[in-house]
């Protein structure tokens, strides 16, 4: 959704204002990102297009904090992140934001199960209350008889649904994906993008995704077209 659309501030999750990003190149300047204006609201799912080269991934770092803009502002949970220092910001990312990549990145010597509780053990939560709410995400990603598998157990398409439940069972406000299908077959990213889908809007999570599945983003509740540095509505 564009920024300057009327909403309730209570509703967001994500602000985005005249964000810049430019990198110095063999040829002068390269301006990447021109004065990008994003908002996107709790329990939504947001399309990011573009043919590859043109920045989504910049920006979507930029979003997650993981970079950081020339210019313009970043408001997530209500709260400025341009002005914290590395440490605040680190801090910050931990408790309200999580990635899901191309590749799964589980830790392969763990089962799923044991996989989906560790940032909620990270975070000081008893085991059997981390246990009892790892299989409640892994329920709701059709893996009901994988808790005990380790990711070699798994197809591509598991291991990468253990992953979006291992990054959403913390209940993060903020979840921003990088092309999380661009690893698996038809059937597999299917199979994802319905998870992904129906545990944003359940547990009232905001996704931003970066695709270039055209039925992931057909999916989605908005879908912008990154180009020439800018935003600019598909949907």
């Amino acid at each position: 959704m564009a920024s300057g659309v009327s909403v309730d501030d209570g509703h967001v999750v994500l602000r985005a204002t005249g964000i810049e990003r430019a990198y110095a190149s063999p040829t002068g300047r390269l301006e990447v990102l021109r004065g990008i204006e994003l908002t996107v609201l709790r329990g939504t799912v947001l399309a990011i297009v573009g043919v590859s080269g043109v920045g989504k991934s910049t920006l979507l770092n930029i979003l997650g904090t993981l970079d950081r803009a020339d210019h313009g502002s970043l408001e997530i949970r209500g709260r400025r992140v341009e002005s914290m220092n590395d440490g605040e910001l680190a801090a910050f990312r931990a408790r309200h934001l999580v990635f899901v990549f191309q590749f799964h990145h589980l830790l392969p010597e763990f089962t799923a199960e044991e996989n989906v509780m560790m940032p909620l053990l990270i975070a000081g939560e008893a085991r059997e209350s981390a246990r009892a709410r790892a299989q409640r995400a892994l329920a709701a990603a059709g893996l009901e008889e994988r808790w005990a598998h380790v990711p070699a157990q798994l197809s591509g398409g598991e291991a990468q649904r253990v992953a979006v439940a291992r990054a959403l069972v913390a209940g993060p406000g903020l979840v921003l994906a990088d092309e999380p299908s661009g690893n698996l077959d038809h059937a597999s990213a299917e199979a994802l993008h319905r998870v992904m889908l129906s545990m944003a809007r359940e547990a009232g999570q905001a996704f931003v995704i970066v695709t270039h599945n055209d039925r992931l983003a057909a999916d989605a509740d908005h879908v912008l077209r990154l180009e020439a540095g800018r935003l600019t509505p598909v949907r």
